[in-house]
């Protein structure tokens, strides 16, 4: 699926470039083709030896709760210094969707800001009614409008309108900052991009680290991007599945920690930014298959913030960290007509639902910046990947390290 969003992205601007440029771009896709194959069988923060608390579903991502789809259209193109409008290019979309394409069917949910110095769109329309319609997307910060027309072109052409019979939307779409990287104030994001990570959406395996909207993001002054875990309830406390996905691009280098080790202070060398303050953002949606009505997701929704202090964030001034949680039970919750038969867990019941998404949070951010790879941007700039080797030695410094892994 990754492979297909970014061949598609590549090619679609090279037919508007004249024909003399499109050999080395043609080159470019074909060596960037090599690298995801590649991409696709790098390791996980798992993989590496972190350790982490709590019971991972079979894909430890927001897909493991059924229905949830995730789609990416991914923008690589130019390097060099900045010209605005021709690049260099690192960006994309990321479409989240919490019943699958086909499905009409709105989802209980919430949303909350820890720090407001970004956007999520449609939020005010989910706090009043308790409902999402549609998908989630995500993109960058001046690419929210398009990719808002985008999905109500998209839910038009599908030709249906909301389950309260109503032609209108009012889409969710998130963002963060790629202009470190990205060519931001040149509007590489179009209509069709968005429409492609909507239908390219799937089950099962999410691509993480460069890719969709994450494409240009820095995490902790690595390179960041998106990531994703799950956790599985045990039965007695009913289980039911959560999963989180992150697009991060927010921190300090000196303030990340990882399994509770001060892994930013013992990798000083190349930061992004050079300065001290927490500069970006990032976007957080958490799934559940768990019936809870929405001041219970409310709830949940806040309880990210715990899993971002695990890895070392304060959410500074300048970072927009707003979050959204959906429950995938209750189907036909928002029909008109006639009383609704819900079901919901009692309060006394929710701690195993706060706990995972604290630990399905803290592992995403860390399994966003392990698949990410070194990336050089605008005007040169490179943002590190988080080297592997290291984070494995300074574990094993701190005697964190996962025995019986590579």
């Amino acid at each position: 699926m990754w492979r297909g969003s970014i061949a598609y992205a590549v090619l679609e601007r090279i037919q508007s470039f004249p024909a003399r440029s499109k050999a080395p771009i043609v080159v470019t896709l074909i060596l960037t083709l090599t690298l995801v194959t590649f991409a696709q069988t790098k390791p996980r923060a798992r993989d590496l030896g972190v350790p982490f608390d709590g019971t991972p579903g079979a894909n430890n991502a927001i897909t493991d709760v059924k229905g949830v789809e995730v789609g990416h259209t991914t923008l690589i193109l130019g390097s060099g210094k900045l010209e605005i409008g021709k690049g260099p290019v690192r960006t994309g979309v990321t479409a989240i969707h919490p019943r699958g394409k086909t499905s009409n069917d709105a989802v209980f949910a919430a949303w909350f800001t820890l720090n407001g110095n970004g956007e999520m769109t449609g939020t005010t329309w989910v706090e009043d009614s308790g409902f999402l319609n549609g998908p989630v997307m995500i993109t960058n910060t001046h690419s929210v409008g398009v990719v808002r027309d985008a999905v109500i072109a998209w839910k038009v052409k599908h030709g249906t309108p909301d389950m309260e019979g109503y032609w209108w939307s009012l889409p969710v779409v998130a963002e963060t900052w790629d202009g470190w990287l990205n060519d931001i104030n040149g509007f590489h994001v179009h209509a069709e991009d968005a429409f492609h990570a909507l239908d390219v959406a799937h089950s099962g395996p999410v691509e993480e680290g460069n890719v969709g909207g994450g494409t240009g993001m820095v995490c902790n002054e690595f390179k960041g991007g998106i990531g994703t875990s799950s956790r599985v309830l045990d039965a007695k406390a009913g289980a039911y599945t959560v999963g989180v996905l992150v697009q991060c691009n927010y921190g300090r280098r000196d303030q990340l920690r990882i399994a509770g080790v001060p892994v930013g202070k013992e990798i000083p060398d190349h930061p992004a930014y050079g300065k001290s303050d927490d500069t970006g953002s990032i976007i957080v949606i958490v799934a559940t298959d768990a019936p809870l009505i929405p001041t219970q997701l409310k709830r949940i929704a806040r309880r990210v913030s715990l899993g971002l202090g695990r890895d070392g964030s304060y959410s500074g001034d300048g970072s927009g960290d707003i979050f959204l949680a959906f429950s995938t039970a209750n189907p036909g919750a928002v029909g008109t007509k006639g009383l609704h038969q819900l079901t919901m867990l009692p309060n006394d019941s929710l701690d195993p639902m706060f706990l995972a998404t604290v630990q399905a949070t803290e592992e995403a951010v860390v399994n966003a910046m392990v698949a990410a790879e070194t990336m050089t941007g605008v005007d040169n700039h490179e943002v590190i990947a988080l080297p592997h080797d290291r984070l494995r030695e300074i574990l094993r410094k701190y005697n964190r390290l996962q025995t019986g892994v590579r």
